[in-house]
C-alpha cells in the first residue's frame, strides 16, 4: 500500500502560493511596478509634464479614461514619480555645486528634496484634501450611481501634478535668478517673493483642478481659498521679507 502520511507533512503550495498572490495584490501597483522600467511609460509622463505647464486641464480630462480601462482614479504607472524624483536629484547637485557642498551635502540635499519637500509634504497635503473631500465635497445622493470616494493614491497624484510646476519655478527658475536674488535691494525682494507667490498659487489651482475633475465632487472651489492668504502674505512680505534668501538660508545656511 501508499503511505497516506504525505499529506499532513507536505508543504502546502497551492495555500501558500493563493496567501502570496493576496499579499501581492495588497500592495498597489504603482508600487510593485516601481522597479520595472521597462514597463513605465516615459513618454505619457513626459506629456503629462508639458501639458502641465501650458494646459493643465487637459491632463485631467485623460483620467477619465483612465477610470474606465483601469477601474481606478490613481495612475498605476510610477514613470511620473520617477522622471520627478530624477529631476530633484539632478536640482539638488546643481544647488549643491553652486554653493560648494561636496559629495555628502549633495547626496544630503538629494535626500532631503526627495523624501522630504516631495513626499513627506506631499503626503501630509495629500491626506489633508483627501479627508476634506471624503468628509466634506463628495456627493453622495447622485441618482442611479454608486457612491464614490476620493482614493488616497489620487489625492497624492494630484500633489504630484501640482508640485511639477513649483519644481520649475523653485528649484529650476530661481536657480538661474540667483545672481539678482542674493542682492540686497528691494528688486531681488520682489522676484524672489513673487516666484514664491506664483509657484504657491500655482500649486493651489493646480489641486483645484484634480478634484474639480472628479465628478462625484461639489464645490471643489474650496481648494481655491488659500490662494487669498497667499495674496496677504505676498503684499506683507513686500515690506521687508525676502523669502527667497530666507529659503536658502534654510536649505545651505
Amino acid at each position: 500500500m501508499l503511505p497516506t502520511s504525505y499529506a499532513r507533512n507536505s508543504p502546502p503550495s497551492f495555500d501558500g502560493s493563493r496567501r502570496q498572490r493576496r499579499a501581492s495584490h495588497s500592495i498597489p501597483l504603482i508600487i510593485r511596478r516601481l522597479f520595472r522600467f521597462p514597463q513605465m511609460d516615459f513618454e505619457f509622463a513626459l506629456w503629462q509634464m508639458g501639458y502641465l505647464v501650458i494646459a493643465p486641464r487637459r491632463v485631467y480630462r485623460n483620467i477619465y479614461y483612465h477610470k474606465q480601462t483601469k477601474n481606478q482614479w490613481a495612475r498605476d504607472d510610477p514613470a511620473f514619480l520617477v522622471i520627478l524624483a530624477t529631476l530633484l536629484c539632478l536640482s539638488a547637485v546643481a544647488w549643491g555645486l553652486m554653493y560648494g557642498l561636496g559629495m555628502v551635502g549633495i547626496l544630503r540635499a538629494m535626500l532631503f528634496m526627495v523624501l522630504v519637500d516631495f513626499l513627506l509634504v506631499g503626503s501630509l497635503a495629500a491626506s489633508f484634501t483627501w479627508f476634506v473631500s471624503n468628509r466634506f465635497l463628495v456627493l453622495n445622493n447622485m441618482t442611479h450611481a454608486v457612491d464614490q470616494q476620493v482614493e488616497w493614491a489620487y489625492a497624492f497624484d494630484v500633489h504630484c501634478n501640482s508640485f511639477f510646476p513649483v519644481f520649475l519655478i523653485i528649484y529650476v527658475l530661481q536657480f538661474f535668478f540667483m545672481p539678482l536674488l542674493l542682492r540686497s535691494n528691494w528688486i531681488s525682494l520682489f522676484v524672489g517673493n513673487t516666484m514664491y507667490f506664483c509657484a504657491s498659487a500655482w500649486y493651489i489651482y493646480g489641486t483645484f483642478l484634480g478634484f474639480n475633475a472628479l465628478p462625484f465632487l461639489a464645490h471643489t472651489e474650496l481648494f481655491l481659498y488659500p490662494i487669498l492668504l497667499c495674496a496677504v502674505f505676498y503684499i506683507a512680505s513686500l515690506f521687508g521679507l525676502n523669502m527667497s534668501q530666507s529659503a536658502l538660508s534654510l536649505y545651505f545656511g
